[in-house]
């Protein structure tokens, strides 16, 4: 069993930062693949970025990419997502997840999930 907690989201301006924490409960954490998804109102919820289990590989959205940074503490069982130059195009639900598997912006797979936590960017 796992348990993911995010924290870090707010109500931002356009051009502002934050930063999400997802910490994980549980000591078989480390062996799956972490997810950040989000999810905008009337939108699906999508694909932000996913690191390996090793950690060796992270993927990002393109609509993310070059802005979004995610890393993990091992020693804290965290992964954290850095958003930089926020856009209101941002404003979602933001949750962290896990799978097994492979990285995957496949939502059926993931194992676990975080309640999620708001982020909103005003223009």
């Amino acid at each position: 069993q796992v348990q993911l907690v995010e924290s870090g989201g707010g109500l931002v301006q356009a051009g502002d930062s934050l930063r999400l924490s997802c910490a994980a409960s549980g000591r078989t954490y480390i062996r799956y693949a972490k997810i950040w998804f989000r999810q905008a109102p009337g939108k699906e919820r999508e694909f932000v970025a996913g690191m390996t289990w090793s950690g060796g590989t992270i993927h990002y959205a393109d609509s993310v990419k070059g802005r979004f940074t995610m890393s993990r503490d091992n020693d804290k069982n965290t992964v954290y997502l850095q958003m930089n130059s926020l856009k209101p195009e941002d404003t979602a639900t933001y949750y962290c997840a896990v799978t097994s598997g492979v990285v995957t912006s496949r939502r059926e797979l993931m194992e676990y999930w975080g309640k999620g936590v708001q982020v909103t960017v005003s223009s």
